[in-house]
């Protein structure tokens, strides 16, 4: 059997086109502004036939994004609303607005979350405390407010949540990072079994690593390069194929699959 150079194995294959998995869907992505996971999700979901809102707490990254989205796909419904995941209030208010300027919801990805590198022993209350309140916390809210807004619709919906193998794995100076992925995977299986009863699914993904421009800004070049040279192709993922997955699981392909999280890694066991 003849074996791919590991030069191979490390170059990211080109982003694939779309195969209409999301026609006619409304969704609500969070943390959509900027480079990462959630711009490129809002990208896909775009691609793949939905309308969207897409929602940051920073008003002009936000705007951006909605721009740029907007004219790419001119044909589809893109539309902005700035959310900070820390307020019940923003967050309900999210929800109502974006059902107002949708028409309806349909599937809501979670994906606002904060991380950082900071030993325990060094750590402060409000370090724990800012990274629990945006990733974890921040999940709750706005699975509440879908959850009662899918409750009293008659058509169900769908919640992506974002994890971390972190949730799983330990890594130095990420606890407070870990603790809060370790609960959104908790909450993803717990608020499955509850939302099954309005005819809604609740997932999550589990990145290992996927490298974008606000992850370098918070974790080192050097921790980065060491954990994507860990990985079984020798990379980090691309966004877009972390987006992907989280298409596959908004989608109707996966109408069975609740409370789960999905490992989206190629590390080694």
């Amino acid at each position: 059997m003849t074996r791919r150079p590991p030069s191979m194995l490390a170059t990211a294959p080109v982003e694939i086109g779309g195969h209409d998995l999301l026609v006619g869907k409304k969704i609500v992505v969070t943390a959509a502004a900027g480079t990462g996971i959630g711009f490129a999700f809002a990208r896909r979901a775009l691609r793949e036939g939905a309308d969207v809102v897409v929602s940051d707490w920073h008003e002009r990254r936000l705007g951006e994004a909605r721009e740029e989205l907007a004219a790419e796909f001119p044909e589809r419904t893109v539309a902005a609303l700035t959310c900070d995941v820390t307020s019940t209030e923003q967050v309900d208010a999210l929800i109502a607005g974006a059902a107002d300027v949708l028409g309806r919801i349909d599937v809501l990805v979670n994906n606002a979350g904060l991380g950082g590198e900071t030993p325990l022993v060094e750590m402060t209350d409000e370090q724990w405390d800012r990274v629990l309140d945006v990733t974890l916390n921040g999940t709750f809210r706005a699975t509440r407010a879908v959850l009662r807004y899918f409750a009293a619709a008659p058509h169900g919906g769908v919640v992506v949540n974002n994890a971390s193998v972190l949730g799983w794995r330990a890594q130095h100076s990420q606890a407070h990072y870990a603790a809060a992925k370790a609960g959104v995977m908790a909450l993803t299986r717990c608020s499955a079994v509850e939302a099954a009863e309005y005819g809604v699914r609740i997932n999550a993904v589990a990145p290992s690593i996927a490298r974008h421009a606000f992850l370098t800004k918070v974790t080192s070049e050097e921790l980065l390069d060491e954990l994507a040279s860990g990985e079984a192709y020798g990379r980090a993922a691309e966004v877009w194929e972390i987006a992907a997955s989280i298409a596959m699981l908004a989608s109707d392909y996966t109408s069975y699959l609740t409370g789960e999280v999905v490992s989206i890694s190629s590390q080694r066991a």
